[in-house]
């Protein structure tokens, strides 16, 4: 017999897609979950029995558990996909027309299989699909995928779990791919990985305002019950940051910024701060709107009385800028009157520019050390930037030749003399106003640095902003808050009648 005649015969008694589907589909709807599960759990009491008959040794203890673990992850694997293949009838008790976002669609005669993953590995998801009734070349519809949530196959779980490690600090793709293969069975690749993290971030961001307004006005209330001498305060600082950013032939380095809102109790003691964060651009007009509208919708929810409200950064022109063209301007969004804004130049900061003159003055040495603390400690005076400017002046005539040191010094003398109205610290301490800009220095490190800056990272501005979406929601103590609100944003396919679908198709024929 010619091969091509065996060759026929082969594929002839092959079974085809529809058979092998529903052969699949039958199997499933007709095992029981004990008889998944018996067979699992008999290798479970032979690994405990094993392990118990065996000299008990640290290596020994080691492999038990790691053969136990894996063993546990199975079971609950399998009782997951059991689980999930039960959750449809048997396509005939299913309706036969369903209608979803204005479309309707007609379901197949057979289930499909989906390779799906979850927290403890891949399972293998049979489903019904519906395809659109007027075949527009839509994509297929499947009812259950959607129930269940499924972010690019995976479950909204592990979706949680891989965008949480992505975005920790300290992590990179090849970490997080090998965390997810070691914790949950894992093994996606760099492409799946930056579909589900790019999916959920665009998801939570969504929630993003929403969750940090309502954790500021918890905060709020926590520090309006508290016991000390001061208001409630509500500080906001922003900063910069340099962000290594991919291009072609390389990469450039421009300022990327941080915002943070912070609440500080009765006793000037920080109950929490809520983060915002945008990859480089120019002006950073989505960090001043993103702002604005969270300061804006926080005072409008707040019913007690208004907080001290105060804004301490830097004199940067960006930071300086958002406050002479925005906070200072700014109303009461329900009231409609004018916001009393304190603004505070970082003493930090303000203690470089000392630092500086004093090298200038005297060189390095104990002499420039003592004349800079003493400056420090009279800036925290009642005019206390005043002196320090006057012994500033008076040393300078006295000290300085060189003309390259003198340009460096007026540098640094003009940064205090022309902030001397931000830099009124002895005025700020008894309203428990904090005098740094600490919190959102900080910010720039467990933020940017942390995550985006590591060795050897490089970023595109999308890439980045995925994470800094997400991290920004981990730092705000909000993640939880926003990912409840992205699984109940749920919308169900509607079954319909074939008559009702009928009817739809030729209203729209009309």
């Amino acid at each position: 017999m010619p091969y091509s005649i065996h060759l026929l015969l082969v594929l002839a008694t092959l079974p085809s897609r529809k058979s092998e589907a529903k052969a699949n589909t039958e199997q499933q709807d007709q095992t029981d979950l004990q008889d998944v599960i018996a067979p699992l759990v008999e290798r479970l009491c032979q690994l405990v029995e094993k392990f118990c008959r065996q000299r008990v040794t640290p290596a020994a203890t080691c492999r038990f558990e790691e053969q136990l673990q894996e063993e546990v992850r199975e079971l609950a694997r399998s009782v997951t996909q059991w689980t999930y293949d039960q959750l449809e009838p048997a396509v005939a008790n299913l309706s036969k027309h369903v209608r979803f976002e204005a479309s309707d669609y007609t379901r197949l005669n057979h289930k499909t299989p989906q390779n799906a993953w979850t927290r403890f590995g891949q399972i293998r998801l049979w489903r019904v699909g519906y395809r659109p009734t007027d075949k527009s070349g839509d994509a297929t519809l499947f009812p259950l995928a959607m129930g269940l949530g499924l972010v690019h196959g995976a479950t909204p779980a592990l979706a949680k779990r891989a965008a949480w490690l992505i975005s920790a600090a300290g992590m990179n793709q090849s970490q997080t791919l090998l965390r997810l293969r070691e914790d949950h069975g894992v093994g996606w690749g760099v492409k799946k990985l930056r579909q589900v993290t790019a999916a959920v971030s665009v998801a939570m961001t969504q929630q993003r305002h929403e969750t940090q307004v309502a954790r500021l006005l918890e905060l709020l209330e926590q520090a309006s019950t508290s016991t000390g001498k001061h208001k409630p305060v509500l500080s906001v600082g922003r900063d910069g940051i340099t962000l290594g950013v991919r291009c072609q032939g390389g990469s450039v380095f421009e300022v990327a910024t941080t915002g943070t809102v912070t609440v500080l109790d009765r006793r000037g003691r920080r109950l929490g701060t809520v983060y915002l964060a945008y990859t480089p651009e120019f002006g950073q007009k989505t960090m001043s709107t993103a702002l604005t509208r969270l300061l804006e919708d926080v005072l409008k929810g707040w019913q007690g009385p208004l907080p001290r409200l105060c804004y301490v950064t830097d004199a940067g022109d960006n930071e300086t800028t958002y406050y002479d063209k925005v906070l200072r301007r700014m109303k009461h969004p329900s009231s409609g009157a004018k916001l009393e804004w304190i603004r505070v130049v970082d003493y930090y900061h303000a203690s470089e520019r000392i630092w500086t003159m004093a090298e200038l003055l005297f060189g390095k040495g104990q002499r420039s050390t003592a004349w800079a603390r003493k400056m420090q400690k009279w800036l925290l005076k009642p005019g206390g930037v005043n002196r320090v400017l006057h012994s500033a002046a008076a040393l300078r005539e006295l000290h300085l030749r060189a003309k390259k040191k003198k340009t460096a010094f007026q540098r640094a003398y003009r940064y205090l003399r022309d902030r001397m109205k931000y830099m009124r610290y002895a005025e700020y301490r008894p309203f428990g106003v904090p005098l740094g800009s600490g919190i959102t220095e900080a910010a720039c490190k467990t933020v940017y640095t942390q995550r985006l800056k590591l060795s050897g990272m490089r970023w595109k501005q999308s890439g980045a902003q995925t994470i800094l979406n997400l991290r920004v929601l981990q730092l705000s103590g909000v993640w939880e808050a926003a990912y409840e609100r992205v699984l109940n944003q749920y919308e169900e396919v509607k079954v319909g009648s074939q008559t009702a679908s009928s009817a739809q198709r030729a209203r729209k024929a009309a």
